[in-house]
Order: C-alpha cells, then sequence, then structure tokens
C-alpha cells in the first residue's frame, strides 16, 4: 500500500532535447540514410543496368522514388522497432514522444516521417522553435539523460 502511494506522487518531467542534439540527430541520421540509400541504388543499378543503357529523365525519376522510400523506411522501422528512437537518438540520448508524453503509434511515426519531406522542413527549426514534423503531429524530442521522474512528495 506504501508502495503504491510513492508510485502515485511520481511525475514524469521530460526535458526537451537541445538544438544542437536535434541538429546531430538529423546529421547522422542523413548521413546513414545517404550511405544506405547509396549502396542500395549502386546495387539497382549493377544488378538491371544493360551496358547499352543510358540514364534519362525518368530513371533519375525512380532512383529519386528509390531514395525517398529508403529515407521514409529508415524512419519507420527505427522509430516503430525502438519506441520513438533512430540510430542518431540512441547516440545522442533522446526520444520522440508524443505531446501528452506516451509512446507514438505508428501511423504518428508515418506522418512524421513524411513530414520530413516537405522542402525546407529542417530549417524550420532554426531560431530554436520545434521543427514542422513535430509541430505537425503533436510530437516533440526529449533528451533522455536529463527527463526523469520526480517525486512530488519530496520536494
Amino acid at each position: 500500500m506504501e508502495q503504491e502511494s510513492l508510485l502515485s506522487d511520481l511525475e514524469f518531467t521530460p526535458v526537451l532535447a537541445s538544438t544542437g542534439k536535434r541538429f546531430l540527430n538529423l546529421l547522422i541520421d542523413s548521413i546513414l540514410v545517404y550511405v544506405f540509400a547509396v549502396c542500395m541504388i549502386v546495387l539497382l543499378v549493377l544488378s538491371q543496368v544493360p551496358d547499352n543503357y543510358s540514364f534519362d529523365s525518368r530513371s533519375d525519376l525512380y532512383y529519386r522514388l528509390a531514395g525517398y522510400i529508403i529515407y521514409l523506411s529508415y524512419y519507420l522501422i527505427c522509430e516503430i522497432a525502438f519506441k520513438g528512437r533512430t540510430i542518431a537518438k540512441f547516440i545522442t540520448g533522446t526520444k520522440a514522444i508524443n505531446e501528452d508524453e506516451t509512446e507514438m503509434k505508428p501511423g504518428t511515426v508515418l506522418l512524421r516521417s513524411l513530414s520530413r519531406l516537405v522542402p525546407f522542413e529542417p530549417f524550420s527549426a532554426f531560431g530554436g522553435g520545434r521543427p514542422w514534423h513535430d509541430r505537425w503531429t503533436n510530437t516533440y524530442v526529449i533528451d533522455m539523460k536529463k527527463t526523469s521522474l520526480n517525486v512530488s512528495s519530496f520536494q
């Protein structure tokens, strides 16, 4: 009974990730996505392009679409499987959660991922604001190292 009382006094107090950590997440995840995408596209080209093939605007479109699919897949797989985290978020100790402090559902992860494809979206975080992919999906990224459970009755 005393343990239940103590647990009811616990309060989750998230600390938002700094702009620097958010930028580092973007940088690390972008590098990983581009390396993976280049490897996949090179494999596609080497396996399916005949010797007399010439690149045209349609093939460029296919490779761009493949890049977008890989980009979306990276975020979808990571943030669903790792509950709001990507490889970069593991490195920086951050995590994406809903504004109501719950875990994101796959639909929210999909919308966050699609929002990242909007041109100039990374620039929406300049000035210390929340990026569009956070605002549009009612999510934010917390610093897990600074976020803690506080016992309100001991303060």
